[in-house]
């Protein structure tokens, strides 16, 4: 058997970290290989090293039975490797034909863009791999499945027969998976390898021909995907069996701690985002929303936070119009925000752990008061979170970029939950993170629900959603098209009403 990749003792070393110890990996040309493990075991970096954004401290690298060393993804492309990141690279102002030949355009004399070349060539892989697509499509009218389409392209355009996906699947609804496990057998057939990384231990066993997991930085296991199961990963990569977000025995209160009254928000290019939408939360409930990104969550979110303007309707936290109230009076009342992206809106990279912990509560005990900031009660609040969150982390003083996302996504978790909220907003707050550290967040905001707090959940994981939530609503194209009872919907049912493909509108109030 021709192998396509072979990695052979991969070792990388950070201050203080061991991210690769030792890693062997062999991927046959030809087959979906999938790598699975928890946060931190060594993925990501892993695949950093083989498309070349990373170089590694030992080991042997070959591509296609030849020893190779990349110093950048120039060398990877070169070489027929191309990777999709979990988070697209897009620029939505651009067509789809733009976007992919963004910086490998096929010049005419006098320095001209040649449109003509590019699109014959595009079409032909487009045709060859069996990835329809508009080209002349604007990126920002394309759907999400749609965007991902066009990534996997970008890669294909360039000459990738090796292609690395990230998370493929992150953001997409279960029939949209369905296209992309089509276009990855697709691309099999015509010869293409793929290396991917799931968390979805389900969808792992779905698609993959072989799998390799790592734990702590090594290799504790490679085999081909014949009878293995679900459990049998999850104990690979954690020690135990899979976690369930399922929720037990009801927890709703008759008092409504959030009422949203007829919400319209406008989007920064001036299009109504959310329109005319209510909605409750009582305490001791979660309200779960369902929405395929871009469909008004995100400003719905930003609306009750207070970092966007709202254009009509009302906003009431425990009966108090808060409609116009600034962000940090917001927080010192009660809301608790767990943000979509943790990178950019969550965390101050560069800074450390305790300085983290305050954020957005810096003005209160036991961070300090809006004169300043209690250093001593920061710290001890921060090992507090440290303790009960297991956030792993040698000390509070290093840095939050040192972090594996699911130790990141803790300290956030830890932070709000830490600071007695009475809302709670939480954003896909186990986005790209592993079972392990998934268990942990479910469990944490399991048991504040029972204590009697409201909860606000947006996630793309749909038996997330239908495992934690008292009831479901679903958004589309900025209005709730339908409430659903968490026991009596699937995630293919929570799919077609986001896509729009059974709509059922329920008065546009939930």
């Amino acid at each position: 058997m021709t192998m396509a990749i072979e990695l052979e003792g991969i070792t990388k070393r950070f201050p203080g970290v061991i991210a690769n110890d030792n890693v062997n990996l062999q991927v046959a040309r030809g087959e979906i290989h999938a790598i699975c493990g928890e946060n931190g075991a060594g993925k990501s970096t892993l695949m950093k090293i083989l498309y070349g954004m990373q170089s590694a401290d030992d080991g042997v690298m070959k591509v296609n039975g030849e020893q190779v060393e990349f110093a950048s993804p120039t060398d990877a492309i070169e070489r027929g490797i191309g990777m999709v990141h979990q988070h697209f690279m897009l620029a939505d102002q651009l067509s789809v034909l733009e976007n992919v030949i963004l910086g490998a355009e096929p010049m005419q004399a006098g320095g001209r863009i040649d449109f003509r070349q590019a699109e014959d060539h595009l079409r032909t892989v487009a045709d060859d791999y069996g990835l329809a697509v508009d080209i002349h499509e604007m990126v920002e009218e394309l759907e999400v499945g749609e965007r991902q389409r066009v990534e996997i392209i970008k890669v294909l355009y360039r000459g990738a027969e090796i292609l690395i996906l990230d998370e493929p699947t992150a953001v997409l609804v279960p029939q949209e998976v369905e296209a992309l496990f089509d276009n990855m057998r697709e691309l099999r057939a015509n010869g293409a390898t793929i290396l991917f990384i799931d968390h979805k231990l389900d969808e792992v066993l779905e698609i993959a021909d072989s799998i390799t997991v790592l734990r702590h930085g090594k290799t504790v296991a490679s085999m081909k995907n014949d009878g293995v199961t679900a459990r049998d990963l999850a104990e690979l990569m954690v020690g135990s069996e899979l976690p369930t977000p399922a929720t037990a025995d009801s927890t709703v209160t008759d008092t409504v701690a959030l009422r949203v009254a007829d919400l319209s928000v406008h989007a920064s290019d001036g299009r109504v985002a959310v329109d005319n939408v209510s909605l409750s939360i009582h305490k001791g409930e979660i309200l779960g929303i369902a929405g395929v990104e871009g469909n008004g969550q995100s400003e719905l979110v930003d609306a009750i936070i207070g970092t966007a303007a709202v254009a009509a309707g009302s906003i009431a936290l425990h009966g108090e119009d808060i409609t116009r109230w600034a962000v940090r009076k917001r927080r010192e009342a009660g809301i608790g925000y767990v943000p979509e992206d943790r990178h950019h809106e969550g965390l101050l990279l560069t800074s450390p752990l305790w300085e983290n912990a305050a954020l957005g509560h810096q003005t209160t005990a036991p961070y300090g008061s809006r004169w300043f900031i209690d250093r001593a009660g920061a710290r001890q609040q921060t090992e507090t979170i440290r303790r009960e969150f297991d956030v792993r982390t040698p000390n509070i003083d290093v840095s939050a970029h040192a972090l594996s996302g699911g130790n990141q996504q803790k300290l956030i978790i830890g932070r709000e939950l830490t600071s007695d909220p009475s809302l709670l907003i939480a954003a896909h707050p186990t986005r790209g993170i592993d079972v392990g550290a998934q268990s942990s967040v479910w469990d944490q905001i399991r048991q504040a629900r029972k204590n009697g707090l409201a909860t606000l959940l947006i996630s793309a994981d749909l038996d997330e959603l239908i495992g934690l939530s008292d009831t479901i609503v679903v958004m589309f194209r900025g209005r709730l098209v339908a409430r659903v009872a968490p026991e009596d919907v699937t995630p293919r049912d929570l799919g077609s009403y986001m896509t729009g493909a059974a709509l059922q509108t329920h008065g546009g109030a939930a």
